[in-house]
């Protein structure tokens, strides 16, 4: 899958990299969000936290979505701290792609020796071997 914003996704990974490399896999969701923020701040990107997203049907609101972060109003970044990532998280950042009309989204999943980055497009592709990064 190619994504459509990459110069900005390497940023924001390289930023997750910083913080995965300090922090390590110990620590609960929330602190990496905290992290992420100071250095997405420090790489002089823009961005959104906990941000609101309302979805609608048939020009009624039925809901909303929370996002970890929107960077830059073009990448959707959704943050993990758990033992593995099932079909489900990506299920969800696809609705969330879908409810904001944009392409790309990583998932960043902290809580392993190594950083897990998944990238996510909007239209459902089985990943081929080899698109996962482990950091």
């Amino acid at each position: 899958m190619e994504l459509q914003n990459k110069n900005l996704t390497e940023r924001i990974i390289s930023a997750a990299i910083r913080v995965h490399k300090e922090l390590g896999p110990e620590f609960l969701e929330a602190m990496y969000e905290e992290a992420l923020a100071i250095e997405l701040t420090a790489a002089g990107l823009a961005f959104e936290r906990q941000k609101l997203l309302p979805v609608f049907y048939r020009e009624h609101l039925i809901g909303e979505h929370r996002l970890d972060f929107l960077v830059e109003g073009k990448g959707i970044v959704e943050l993990k701290a758990i033992s593995a990532l099932e079909d489900i998280h990506f299920a969800i950042v696809r609705s969330y792609l879908k409810a904001a009309n944009l392409q790309d989204a990583l998932v960043l999943n902290f809580a392993s020796l190594r950083l897990i980055v998944k990238r996510v497009g909007r239209e459902y592709h089985p990943m081929t071997k080899g698109e996962d990064l482990v950091l």
